[in-house]
């Protein structure tokens, strides 16, 4: 019964983020400041110390709730603040993101891996956890752009890895 209300709160959250992303494209849409680069920094401007915290937030949240494709907030966060900042506020926010996730997947195991991403992946995936290797696997799957970096962070939590060990691997390979 616990892990039934559990699942039902996860899936609240899921929603409630996904409808506060749409409302935010459309308000995006209706006040133009997506049209260009300069009125979203306009925009920006606005939220002062505050914007490159909520873009944080923000590029944590889509790892935990992946939504989106990450590379859509990385290209915004490098044409909004710039390459250097860009990448470090881009950096922050998934590492932080795929470490919530592996936490996430350490408490709640494959539910949540059930509940978030679709079959398909699993079978494809979940073979390498039965792997001795699979810290390798998945150290070279985040160097390298050959797989769905959200999902392996996910199934990281199901394996035996320590969070030291994942978290290494994060630090590390991300930048790649």
């Amino acid at each position: 019964m616990e892990s039934k209300n559990k699942r039902k709160k996860m899936d609240v959250l899921a929603v409630l983020i996904t409808v506060a992303f749409i409302f935010f494209i459309v308000y995006g849409i209706y006040t133009k400041i997506f049209y260009s680069e300069s009125a979203l920094n306009a925009y920006l401007n606005k939220f002062g110390i505050w914007a490159p915290i909520i873009f944080v937030v923000f590029q944590a949240i889509q790892v935990v709730f992946p939504i989106l494709p990450g590379g859509i907030g990385m290209l915004g966060g490098l044409v909004i603040f710039g390459p250097q900042m860009g990448f470090i506020y881009n950096y922050v926010g998934i590492c932080t993101g795929s470490v919530l996730a592996f936490l996430i997947a350490k408490r709640y195991g494959m539910r949540i891996i059930e509940s978030l991403f679709i079959p398909r992946l699993h079978g494809k995936y979940m073979k390498w956890t039965e792997n001795k290797n699979f810290s390798v696997l998945f150290a070279l799957a985040i160097i390298f752009p050959i797989a769905p970096d959200d999902f392996l962070c996910y199934l990281a939590g199901t394996t035996k890895m320590t969070l030291l060990k994942f978290t290494l691997i994060i630090l590390l390979g991300k930048p790649f």
